[in-house]
């Protein structure tokens, strides 16, 4: 019901700010796909197409998935844990084929080949999944003068901001994007952002609405997963 919320609230203000969009990507995820119904419902856009991926998928956590934080650190230790949180390329144990989450056992994956659905995934597999969608798939809607919206996932953002902007692995993994905030990016012709006045580093990007609001709940989620 949060996230409903404040997917609606980022579609007004989109609406409210007057961007527009030619197309739309975001992924197999439902939490994904309902985030860009209210923000194109709210926008008066849901006639635009959607293009729907597996790689825009929220990062896979393996053997984890499943279990709540309490139960995950019991079962491996807290510093194990905090390492396959925060590390880049450190991923946790691999999930079995048998299991209920693993992709393979799931039909909106038929159509993608086994030797590439996630067993377990870092961050930097996350982005290596990632980016060949972007670079084959968005980039030339981009070039071809679109004005492109994402719905995604905390990772596989991290993962899209990380490329755009340069970030370096140390610092990507301590990067916290805020749910429910429009991120916007203006690139160049050359692909490169263009640095805005209200940008917070490490990024180029803007978060869409009230700057002190918005800074104080990047503040929040940044203590939330200390």
């Amino acid at each position: 019901e949060k996230g409903n919320k404040e997917a609606a609230a980022a579609g007004q203000l989109l609406k409210k700010e007057g961007y527009t969009f030619d197309i739309a990507y975001t992924s197999y995820l439902k939490r994904a796909i309902r985030t860009l119904w209210h923000v194109l419902e709210q926008t008066d856009q849901m006639w635009i197409p959607v293009q729907k991926t597996w790689r825009l998928n929220e990062r896979h956590y393996g053997a984890l998935t499943g279990l709540d934080k309490q139960a995950t650190v019991e079962k491996h230790g807290a510093e194990k844990v905090l390492q396959w949180r925060r590390s880049y390329n450190i991923p946790p144990p691999d999930l079995d084929t048998s299991s209920e989450y693993y992709p393979g056992n799931d039909v909106k994956y038929q159509d993608v080949p086994k030797e590439q659905l996630p067993l377990a995934e870092s961050l930097e597999l996350t982005a290596a999944r990632v980016l060949p969608e972007w670079n084959d798939t968005i980039v030339p809607s981009i070039t071809s003068g679109k004005n492109v919206v994402v719905a995604a996932h905390g990772n596989s953002l991290r993962a899209l901001v990380k490329h755009l902007d340069g970030i370096s692995e140390d610092e990507i993994t301590g990067l916290n994007i805020p749910t429910g905030i429009p991120l916007v990016y203006h690139l160049d012709e050359d692909l490169k952002p263009i640095p805005h006045k209200d940008a917070i580093a490490p990024l180029s990007a803007f978060y869409l609405g009230n700057q002190e609001e918005i800074r104080a709940r990047i503040l929040g989620v940044k203590n939330q997963t200390k």
